[in-house]
């Protein structure tokens, strides 16, 4: 063999791994990222060779982008960045929006990033995964987790009126400069300190406050053991419990899918999210399977999210969350809802500018041409008139202007809100668990049909399940028009509302009651199994057409109570509501309380008493 057919063989064969390494079966390709430098536990940053290897997708269809499994690191340095309005996690200030990103995966198609069990460590604030104008996009078999979270916890040791010892988490770095501490991470330092007592034995968060330590003096006294001297006569603080502490400034969020169309996340864990949470705006057909919020095990650490868990803005299709898992959030585990924004000037040729009203949410297009929208009084929520847009563009962060089809519906004026009819999704949420938050377990406001069905909800320091619609505080919208609710588990939730501590609240804040009509319809509350400690179980407002039938009601000492009797459930302007057929255990007698209705809007078995207010 002469030597240039000898050398060209030789380059075949050392060609050959990346060969068979590209090829799967029905002409999938395999990209690793092995190939673009990423080493797994090489404790060095992966950055510029994890944005290599998301690049080399681009312009590519039906492509796995797979990592080496194990650990890899990821720093700012090196890392995509992208200016992003987030909808609830963008604060109202001049400071830059731009974020650092793990993976940017932006304009692919036909795509599936596979972790391959990889755990992405990630230093300073950043986005683990940002996915815009994306479509059939999968990500699977992946980590996350912050090498130095942004929430700092404190173990209580021990604790009087004036004195108190904590050991410092060893994820908390941690100063003390002339007997005052403060938190850092890398980049950062905390400038305020919210915080939250978790008691790791029962799951039970509650709020506390961080000044009296603030203003005691602190004094390292071993090597993760910091001692206070002060005044905490008029804070409860209990040996075991767990400080949790973070500086409340929304400059980031876990995630972010946006304007993106069948996203799929599968086996995807979130040991630790920085701000908001996996965030999905204006995105249609969003499912997550086996997707986990909850600390490492092994990190011995309490919390997770900084905020809530999985938050959707907007969006439309489908929306199928199924066996999923959180435990330690600082916030909700989900919220679904949309943004009503308010109509500040209509001019001469009839084209309406509409502001952003929430300090947190701006910035991206609410609306485009084609969506259909309804005109909504924001006192009563009530349906003002419908349109579709012949023309929607941004003018500035905060405001847009817009343009109706066809003549503008009598009564529009300033003042009205708007919602996006056209981005409302259809919601399942079912075999999940959410556990250890010190809020409420969902919020869920879409006009679509909605299907929660057996989840766990344990010990939600709030409502289990919150349906709202305001047009005056957050500007989230909207009503709800078809909702069941079946056979889920509500164990003692909502310990941090007492005396208000329903586990179901339907409460649209609408400030103006219309009579004979209403904000919700169609709730179906049926076969779940209800274990509470104290009377209250369901709350609604403005309700059309609810049903709580064929439920268990089972009452525990677990947490008691010394107050007088309440209503099990309270009911204000709400008509054609049955409850029948439940079964309660033991001597425990549920009641109902009704207001601004009349005792012919409601069939039930059990007692029902009208206030006379």
């Amino acid at each position: 063999m002469n030597r240039i057919k000898f050398n060209a063989l030789k380059n075949l064969f050392l060609l050959f791994p990346i060969f068979v390494a590209s090829l799967s079966l029905n002409g999938q390709t395999t990209i690793l990222a092995s190939d673009f430098g990423v080493k797994s536990n090489s404790f060095t940053n992966a950055s510029p060779a994890i944005k290599k290897a998301v690049e080399s997708c681009s312009g590519k269809t039906n492509v796995t982008l797979q990592l080496p499994g194990g650990r890899i690191d990821i720093w700012p340095d090196g890392a995509f960045k992208k200016e992003l309005y987030i909808s609830n996690s963008t604060e109202n200030d001049t400071l830059s929006k731009v974020k650092n990103i793990a993976f940017l995966l932006e304009g692919l198609n036909n795509i599936t990033i596979d972790g391959n069990g990889t755990l992405v460590m990630l230093h300073g604030k950043m986005e683990s995964f940002v996915s815009i104008n994306c479509t059939n996009l999968v990500l699977k078999n992946i980590s996350f987790d912050y090498e130095r979270p942004t929430m700092s916890e404190l173990k209580i040791t021990s604790a009087t009126s004036k004195e108190v010892t904590v050991e410092v988490h060893p994820d908390t770095r941690f100063d003390i400069k002339n007997g005052k501490i403060s938190f850092y991470g890398e980049g950062w330092k905390s400038n305020a300190h919210h915080t939250i007592s978790c008691d790791p034995i029962t799951g039970v968060m509650k709020y506390s406050s961080f000044r009296p330590f603030l203003e005691s003096e602190a004094t390292q006294t071993a090597c993760r053991e910091v001692t206070f001297k002060g005044d905490f006569s008029k804070v409860d603080l209990q040996t075991g419990n767990v400080l949790t502490i973070r500086d409340p400034y929304r400059d980031n969020s876990g995630a972010l899918i946006s304007r993106s169309k069948n996203i799929s996340l599968e086996n995807v864990k979130m040991h630790y999210i920085h701000g908001l949470g996996i965030v999905s705006q204006f995105s249609e057909n969003i499912s997550l399977f086996k997707v986990e919020v909850a600390p490492r095990p092994e990190s011995g650490r309490q919390i997770a999210a900084f905020a809530d868990c999985f938050h959707f803005s907007g969006c439309k299709g489908k929306i199928l969350i199924d066996s999923c898992f959180t435990s330690g959030s600082h916030d909700d585990p989900i919220n679904v809802h949309g943004t009503h924004l308010q109509i500040t000037a209509i001019d001469e040729a009839k084209k309406i500018t509409v502001r952003f009203m929430h300090h947190q949410t701006y910035g991206f297009e609410a609306f485009v041409a084609g969506d259909s929208i309804s005109f909504i009084n924001p006192q009563t929520l009530m349906l003002v008139g419908l349109a579709k847009l012949k023309s929607a563009k941004l003018i500035n962060l905060r405001e847009m202007e817009i343009e109706v089809d066809g003549a503008l519906p009598a009564n529009v004026k300033t003042g009205l809100c708007i919602e996006n009819l056209s981005w409302t999704p259809e919601v399942i949420i079912r075999n999940s668990r959410f556990e250890k938050t010190n809020t409420r377990g969902l919020l869920i406001t879409t006009r679509r049909k909605v299907l929660i069905e057996n989840n766990t909800f344990y010990r939600t320091g709030m409502h289990a399940i919150l349906i709202a619609d305001d047009a005056s505080s957050w500007f989230e919208s909207g009503a709800v028009n078809d909702v069941t609710i079946r056979n889920n588990t509500f164990e003692e939730c909502g310990y941090n509302q007492f005396p208000g501590n329903y586990v179901i609240a339907i409460s649209p804040e609408n400030h103006e009651l219309v009579p004979g009509k209403y904000v919700h319809r169609n709730i179906n509350i049926e076969e779940n199994i209800f274990i509470v400690y104290d009377d209250p179980i369901l709350k609604a407002r403005s309700t059309e057409n609810l049903i709580f039938t064929g439920n268990s009601i089972i009452h525990t000492d677990w947490l008691k109570q010394q107050v007088e009797k309440r209503a099990s459930f309270f009911l204000n302007a709400c008509t054609k509501v049955l409850i029948r057929n439940n079964k309660v255990s033991g001597d425990f007698e549920p009641m109902v309380q009704i207001e601004n209705m009349l005792k012919k809007d409601i069939s039930a078995d059990i007692k029902t008493l009208k206030n006379e207010k």
